[in-house]
């Protein structure tokens, strides 16, 4: 950040009085420019016992698997953001319902919600950063093509515990990792 977005000054990197981190400060109008996590919020779409997956048509990890999910936006909670992910990338309607898993990525500055959600019905198709979409068996699912270590493993995690009966609220960190998945 080189301006402020208040009245275009120059800003400079500081720690404001009181604080502990440096910030953004405006060099006219002082104020205080705080970067803050993005929410990243998708959810795992059922009919029957198939997972729906859409095939990314967009970077990062193009042609590679994932959940529906995608950054919040302003003045939608986080339910209103699962669904509307999921009409995006995959055209399809669903019923969100409870929350399954919150994790931290620290080291993309991202929080990540991850709700169970049913399909409304089978009329789905991709969306503009989908190149596909398909409604999977667990044995179907391309586990060594999953585009992030946050859908690959929320996901087998889900699966394991629908197969045993006791679905649980997750929460965890995702570090990073050296090899790509």
């Amino acid at each position: 950040m080189k301006y402020c977005s208040n009245c275009s000054a120059i800003v400079e990197f500081r720690i404001p009085d009181g604080d502990t981190l440096p910030r953004y400060i405006c060099t006219q109008c002082h104020e205080i420019h705080y970067q803050n996590p993005k929410v990243v919020v998708g959810c795992i779409p059922e009919w029957e016992d198939k997972i729906l997956l859409c095939r990314r048509a967009i970077e990062p990890r193009s042609g590679w698997w994932t959940l529906p999910a995608g950054f919040m936006e302003n003045n939608e909670t986080l339910a209103e953001a699962a669904a509307r992910e999921t009409l995006e990338e995959a055209n399809a309607r669903v019923e969100i319902g409870e929350l399954y898993a919150i994790y931290s990525l620290p080291h993309i500055s991202q929080v990540y919600a991850l709700f169970r959600a049913r399909l409304l019905d089978l009329d789905y198709s991709p969306g503009i950063e989908s190149s596909e979409v398909r409604l999977l068996s667990e044995p179907e699912i391309p586990w060594e093509e999953m585009a992030f270590r946050v859908i690959h493993d929320p996901l087998k995690r889900y699966l394991r515990e629908r197969r045993q009966g006791n679905l649980i609220f997750h929460t965890g960190t995702i570090e990073r990792t050296h090899k790509k998945t």
